[in-house]
């Protein structure tokens, strides 16, 4: 019986693991279009997704600040048993049952009715003897007060404490944490610009890969035309065996140039993969050349992401002086407090309730001049955060001009590469020809079709380069999403 039960566990577990691989497959994305990948990558990238979550963090910081505004409202409740005296009589106290039976005066009463018996109604008596015994009857240790019953004491209380006046220092806590939260904002979106940076360079790397294999392609096609041409030739005695294994082995080079292309094709789709989080089998191919965006400098003034965050940064240090200056200025609190006890819970609770309000002020006078050097590295702060504005602003400014000259460089490179590859290929053609007319070796052709790998691959790389730099520049520019 137990191995029947075991056995069909096995088979529902084996389905469940079948059913999670078939579903898994189910998703693979083919035909991928780079707007779809952009809007699933804001969605699903995981990197994406922990940004978001400290800024959540972030945002409840900022709460917690806010809420120190509005005090604190605490409810206790005790539940004591003690003999002790001091406790039994402070319980007592607390829900105002305290007689004088509590004092000892039992004792005391008792002394003094023996005293008043001994005279007879003799006042003159009575109090000679109460001169003589008074020191005895002091010493007298009552019972009910030191060896009281034990006795059970519930306390309820509501108390209440609030800020009246801090010389600004929760105003500005509350600033700061939701500037931080803020920045916690622009490091998503500057995370996002780098996601799409990524995203993108790898949707352009896999359509350059696409046409150099296209390319590659076209050039092993070729081979296989020269390889026919060569065997038809050596059939008629006009080449020789040499030139056949010339042709073999550089279609062999091609062939694993164009396997190393469909490898790092795979990578690409595997970091494609990784960026989305969701498995990615084939994409829409694009132009492999990025359009180049507009570049105003007001918006860039005002839309980088690096110089909103040094801006914030400053708006953040001024907060920090204003914080440092509050030291100086007293703080001020209210408290208030409700309760009852009993020694039984919540009995006649009106009956023995008991308030207490307060009002207290705080105001350092001297601590060894701590609050002033505090307030000075604070200024010093702002100051270099200023300049590091500046610095931001600058620095900018620089890489994007750097930028755009690398852009250019490389479109004159890839025109320049575009035109060597036609002139190579003509070359190539002309020189298959010659030989077909014996009028070159088999050794020429090839040469030149070297040279025209050599081309293209260079072409491959200008372009490569030349993307990422657009990329790069529409990073800096925060025109990432609109690509």
């Amino acid at each position: 019986m137990f191995r029947k039960k075991s056995l069909i566990l096995l088979i529902l577990l084996l389905i469940l693991v079948s059913n999670t691989i078939q579903a898994d497959e189910k998703v693979s994305i083919e035909n991928l279009s780079l707007q779809d990948a952009l809007a699933l990558m804001k969605k699903n990238n995981l990197e994406l997704k922990v940004s978001k979550f400290s800024e959540q963090i972030k945002a409840y910081e900022a709460k917690i600040a806010k809420g120190h505004r509005y005090g604190k409202l605490d409810a206790t409740v005790q539940a004591m048993r003690s003999n002790d005296a001091g406790n039994i009589f402070g319980f007592k106290l607390k829900s105002r049952e305290a007689n004088f039976g509590d004092f000892g005066f039992s004792d005391f009463m008792g002394a003094i009715g023996q005293g008043a018996g001994q005279a007879n109604g003799d006042f003159g008596a009575f109090s000679q003897g109460l001169a003589q015994q008074g020191g005895s009857i002091l010493a007298l240790q009552p019972k009910d007060l030191n060896y009281p019953d034990t006795r059970n004491h519930f306390q309820t209380i509501l108390s209440y404490m609030v800020p009246l006046y801090t010389g600004g220092k929760l105003d500005q806590y509350a600033k700061i944490t939701s500037s931080l939260h803020t920045m916690s904002k622009l490091d998503t979106s500057k995370l996002l610009n780098e996601k799409v940076f990524q995203l993108t360079k790898t949707f352009y790397d896999i359509s350059l890969l696409n046409h150099y294999s296209d390319n590659l392609n076209s050039i092993i096609s070729n081979i296989n035309r020269l390889e026919e041409i060569v065997k038809s030739m050596r059939e008629e005695g006009f080449a020789k065996e040499i030139d056949e294994l010339e042709v073999e082995a550089r279609k062999s080079e091609v062939e694993s140039m164009s396997s190393q292309a469909n490898f790092n094709k795979e990578l690409a789709y595997q970091y494609l993969s990784f960026l989305l989080n969701h498995n990615v089998e084939s994409i829409q191919d694009i132009d492999d050349r990025a359009n180049m965006p507009q570049v105003v400098k007001e918006e860039i003034q005002e839309n980088n992401l690096d110089i909103q965050k040094a801006k914030l940064g400053l708006e953040i240090t001024a907060m920090a002086i204003k914080l440092k200056e509050a030291s100086f200025l007293p703080e001020v609190g209210a408290f208030g407090e409700y309760g009852s006890s009993d020694d039984n819970p919540l009995n006649k609770f009106f009956d023995k309730d008991f308030y207490t309000i307060g009002v207290q002020a705080k105001w350092n006078i001297f601590n060894g001049n701590i609050d002033k050097n505090n307030l000075e590295i604070a200024k010093i702060e702002n100051m270099k955060v200023h300049e590091q504005v500046n610095l931001a602003k600058r620095g900018i400014c620089l890489q994007i001009k750097k930028t755009i000259t690398n852009i250019k460089s490389k479109n004159a490179d890839i025109e320049s590469l575009e035109t060597q590859l036609r002139f190579a290929n003509r070359v190539y053609e002309n020189y298959k020809e010659r030989y077909k007319e014996g009028s070159s070796s088999i050794s020429d052709v090839l040469i030149k079709q070297s040279k025209e790998l050599e081309v293209l691959l260079k072409l491959l790389t200008a372009k490569n380069d030349r993307n990422a730099k657009v990329f790069e520049l529409n990073s800096i520019i925060n025109k990432g999403e609109t690509l």
